[in-house]
């Protein structure tokens, strides 16, 4: 199936190469599924502030509000799984422990960022973002940036960053709704209001995600189902031509049912057990300039806060079986400016608090003492943006960090983006340093090490990105490799950890040494109505520990192989009509590579129908094969599944 796959991307590239050059080029619409891109793009992610694509060194892809609309795809990391080097793992269905890996990278090791604010859960074991919670619902842009990016977005942006961006509105006065229904009880329902008027532009959304679900255990019969609340809203007001405020936040409430291992076999099998996570995002920030607009200001203090709970109904005496909740405060200053004709610099500083407490009661220990601890983190960046000759980018940057616990650090980035034969070819390499202090529940939790020390990596990758014919066709190669140390994982005790003789269940240890390397091909192509989109990653990941059992085996749950296809036309009277395929080769689900999750490959049908201007109706079928996989083992995936909505917008 991946070779049938990986020839048909072929094909389809070369018939649109073909017809193109027979017909009068068209140029290739970015928006179609976010992975063509025109040149003039404009991007945030790669350099914090708006710059146009083709001077990026970095390796990045963009979704936009028509690809998200047009994906019909309601699960955020399912959607970002169609893009070049991203795969994800999730616990059973929707609503389950969801990891997202870039590059084969660790989940805690990407950044998640909504609305300018980073997130990550200091109670998570790896401080991570669990992508579980996050809908496509307001979202109206992400953008996938690969590759280490330590420099500019800090700890933790080792395999990448995805930046989200919720709607912001465009009209005096602007009206949305949308409802889907579908498989497995599944209803969700959004809406949202706002305008822009004078000075004052403002947005406020809400939506449900409800769904019977299946169950998370891969044999058992009784569903496990989601619900989800969520709610957003921004406003920003122009004091003065130089001077603005915004206010942003977004909150949202999940509650899912999982499978456990309960008493007294501990095998693992149906259970009543369900979860429940709050999550909330905050930013405040004055923007100002200077120097009759020359240098532009930003200071601003984001907040988040986590919480997350887990209750077995048939436990004695406390139901609740785990309790944390995780908080970071950040003060940011950035600055921008353009120094010279062709040089700009982005420049800033932050101070950022995160404190943390987790408390697992039991029946015999109803009301345990909670783990807590708090750390602080000072950071100042800068980064250099020069045209070196036409259509020679450079971009350079170096940060400082000074931990509360591990001290100082400085590390640097460094890309070139070469544009010449009138833009049509760009040629891309960049390298970055990745810094990754261990978390405050690897350092205090009952499990935690204080001597560990921080992650740290090298990455590089270099590729081209090709357009032919007036645009009509855009192809890109990029090849990757990324070298990982002191990488922290978990051990069981009795281990040669001195922490071990203690008592402790376990701990966690700076074990792992790994490697990365792989490559990404991508193309984009439009003949008149017909657009064509496809992309194949291999990614090879290793434990590179020398001494260790484990020495040269495969990283659990990273599939070597991956592609997608992506194939839509838009009929006369505004039908549009699609399908796409995913192929995921064969992964271990454990470290020694002893537990092998078979390939898959999954078909998804879509169709639409605009019957008047902003009003529509469209459908999907989910996996038409039906086809039986697991991204985790003995957790199930969801079966052939059908959906149906309408949305509209005004």
């Amino acid at each position: 199936m991946k070779r049938v796959l990986i020839s048909t991307t072929c094909f389809f590239a070369l018939t649109v190469a073909a017809h193109a050059q027979q017909q009068a080029a068209v140029a290739p619409d970015p928006d179609v599924a976010g992975k063509g891109l025109d040149v003039d793009e404009i991007v945030v992610s790669a350099t914090r502030t708006p710059t146009q694509i083709y001077k990026v060194g970095s390796s990045i892809t963009v979704l936009t509000d028509n690809a998200i609309r047009e994906s019909q795809t309601p699960v955020v990391s399912d959607l970002l799984a169609q893009t070049p080097g991203v795969s994800f793992s999730r616990n059973g269905g929707v609503g389950g422990t969801t990891a997202l890996r870039i590059r084969g990278a660790e989940t805690d090791q990407t950044v998640v960022v909504i609305d300018g604010v980073k997130l990550n859960d200091p109670a998570s074991t790896g401080g991570g973002y669990n992508f579980a919670n996050l809908l496509t619902g307001d979202i109206e842009r992400m953008e996938v940036l690969r590759g280490a990016q330590s420099t500019l977005w800090g700890s933790q942006a080792i395999g990448g960053v995805v930046n989200v961006l919720t709607a912001t509105p465009q009209k005096p006065f602007e009206v949305s709704a949308a409802a889907e229904g579908g498989s497995h009880g599944t209803g969700s329902a959004s809406a949202a209001i706002g305008g822009v008027r004078d000075k004052l532009t403002w947005r406020a959304a809400a939506s449900t995600y409800t769904t019977d679900g299946i169950s998370a255990y891969v044999n058992g019969t009784e569903p496990d189902g989601y619900r989800n609340i969520g709610a957003s809203g921004r406003l920003r007001y122009e004091i003065a031509d130089d001077l603005s405020v915004d206010l942003r936040g977004v909150y949202s409430r999940g509650r899912n049912k999982f499978d456990g291992f309960p008493p007294p076999s501990f095998a693992f099998n149906d259970t009543r057990e369900f979860g429940t996570t709050k999550e909330f995002v905050g930013y405040a920030g004055v923007n100002f300039a200077v120097l009759e607009g020359a240098l532009k200001n930003r200071v601003a203090y984001a907040y988040t806060d986590t919480d997350r709970d887990l209750f077995n109904p048939d436990q004695a005496v406390t139901t609740r079986t785990y309790d944390s909740a995780g908080w970071n405060k950040r003060f940011e200053y950035q600055g921008s400016a353009s120094v010279a004709q062709g040089w700009d610099v982005v420049f800033g500083a932050e101070h950022e608090t995160s404190s943390f407490r987790t408390a697992s009661p039991t029946a015999t220990a109803p009301n345990p003492v909670p783990a807590a601890a708090s750390v602080t983190l000072d950071s100042g960046y800068g980064q250099v943006q020069a045209t070196l000759l036409e259509g020679l980018i450079f971009t350079g940057g170096l940060r400082y960090d000074s931990h509360g616990t591990f001290g100082s650090r400085a590390l640097g980035q460094a890309a070139v983006a070469w544009s010449f034969n009138d833009g049509n070819t760009i040629l891309r390499t960049s390298f970055g340093q990745g810094f990754k202090a261990p978390t405050l529940y690897q350092l205090y939790s009952i499990y935690g090490n204080t001597t560990l020390n921080p992650e740290k990596a090298d990455s590089f990758d270099g590729g081209i990105e090709q357009h032919l014919f007036d645009g009509a066709l855009v192809l890109n190669a990029t090849g990757f490799y990324r070298k990982t140390r002191n990488q922290i994982d978990f051990v069981s005790c009795p281990s040669t950890n001195v922490l071990c003789v203690i008592g402790k269940p376990g701990v966690y240890d700076n074990i792992s040494s790994t490697r990365a390397k792989g490559m990404e091909l991508a193309g984009a192509g439009k003949i008149g109505d017909l657009s064509i989109q496809a992309n194949y990653t291999l990614t090879d990941v290793t434990n590179q520990s020398v001494g260790t059992a484990n020495f040269g085996k495969r990283l659990a749950r990273r599939p070597r192989d991956a592609a997608n296809l992506w194939v839509t036309y838009t009929w006369p009277m505004h039908v549009s009509t699609g399908f796409t395929v995913r192929y995921e080769g064969a992964v271990f689900d454990d470290a020694a590579n002893r537990n092998v999750l078979a390939s898959h490959t999954l078909l998804d049908l879509r169709a639409a129908y605009e019957f008047m201007d902003g009003l529509e109706v469209y459908g999907r079928v989910e996996n038409l094969t039906d086809k039986i996989y697991q991204t985790t083992r003995n957790y199930g995936s969801p079966r052939r599944s059908v959906f149906g909505g309408v949305r509209a917008k005004f």
